[in-house]
């Protein structure tokens, strides 16, 4: 057989064990999604008949008993645990999350995919601008870490990197919106501007999200510059990374094409986890700052309970986590052609 033929059915081996890895955690993610909210105490429907049986209009009994029954079968919640979890899986490949219950009828699905662009227009930007300038100053941190400039860089980030985000948003928040009022304190874009791909909108939310994006980039630097510095640090101290710099190999040429690609590949995979999580939203940034994005609908369903939107949500994260963690394994054979092998 030839070498092309062995790497092809290697290829294709490394490529369906990743996809059945990928569909295994889906199928346990949503397993665990479906059943720990059922162990929770408290029941989403008896907690809204409460809320109405306490108000101040007249509920009949006959109503009541009506209204519970077609909950419990609008939401899926009907017959026992087997006849749930079947009807969990049939709702989840049909896309039929249910409807919200704070904000009945509007679908699940309706409120996630309209949260979706916000929360990835943030993180999705943060996430790449970060992990580019961070492996960038790193790997320059690491090959020249005999220069004085590095230590400066080495000890900022160190400064920065046990910050929280959010802790640095707060900050940014009082600085910038409240001691010197620059930038809005909250909303992603200004009232009355119509929301579409129009330049006014898009200029409106570059310029309410900036503070947000910049906590959220600072941060990120810190953490892929130090890591990045590590690997390029042991790698340096490689033979054939010797053997080059005796050889007269540029110094450019070193430092991309044998230090930072090699370094680059334990980044690549921290990259695809932390693409991953943006489908989670950044909570307290979008809570502080009103992004209506995934992380603010989250804590509104938790607060309320929201049982049908909870699960939609986890579902989603969890597919968009393995699919990207998926992706990255995907990509690795492209710049480590050993794995392939393996």
């Amino acid at each position: 057989m030839s070498i092309r033929g062995v790497l092809g059915k290697s290829f294709f081996k490394y490529l369906a064990q990743r996809v059945g890895q990928c569909v295994l955690v889906v199928f346990i993610g949503i397993t665990l999604t479906f059943l720990l909210p059922r162990l929770a105490p408290t029941n989403p429907i008896e907690m809204k008949i409460d809320q109405m049986m306490t108000g101040p209009m007249r509920v009949y009994p006959e109503a009541v008993a009506s209204f519970r029954q077609a909950m419990y079968d609008l939401y899926g919640l009907k017959g026992g645990l087997g006849e749930q979890y079947i009807a969990t899986w049939a709702r989840f490949f049909r896309g039929d999350l249910g409807p919200s219950l704070t904000t009945y009828p509007r679908p699940v699905s309706h409120l996630i995919w309209r949260a979706m662009p916000w929360t990835i227009g943030l993180l999705l930007t943060t996430a790449i601008l970060s992990w580019l300038a961070g492996n960038l100053l790193g790997g320059l941190a690491g090959y020249h870490s005999d220069k004085r400039w590095t230590k400066w860089v080495e000890l900022t980030a160190n400064c920065i990197r046990p910050i929280p985000y959010y802790i640095f948003a707060f900050v940014l928040l009082i600085v910038f919106c409240f001691l010197v009022p620059i930038f809005p304190s909250s909303d992603a874009y200004d009232r009355g501007v119509k929301e579409g791909l129009n330049l006014r909108f898009m200029v409106s939310v570059l310029y309410h999200t900036f503070l947000p994006a910049l906590s959220l980039v600072i941060t990120g630097v810190g953490g892929w510059l130090l890591g990045m510095r590590a690997l390029v640090s042991n790698i340096v101290s490689e033979d054939y990374v010797q053997y080059a710099e005796f050889a007269g190999v540029r110094k450019g040429t070193i430092l991309g094409k044998y230090v930072m690609r090699n370094a680059l590949l334990p980044q690549l995979t921290g990259l695809g986890m932390g693409l991953g999580t943006i489908f989670s939203g950044a909570l307290i940034t979008e809570y502080v700052f009103g992004i209506p994005g995934i992380g603010l609908i989250s804590y509104r369903a938790i607060v309320s309970f929201d049982y049908s939107l909870i699960m939609g949500i986890s579902m989603f994260s969890i597919v968009g986590v393995s699919v990207s963690v998926l992706i990255v394994d995907l990509l690795y054979p492209f710049f480590a052609p050993r794995v392939r092998l393996q």
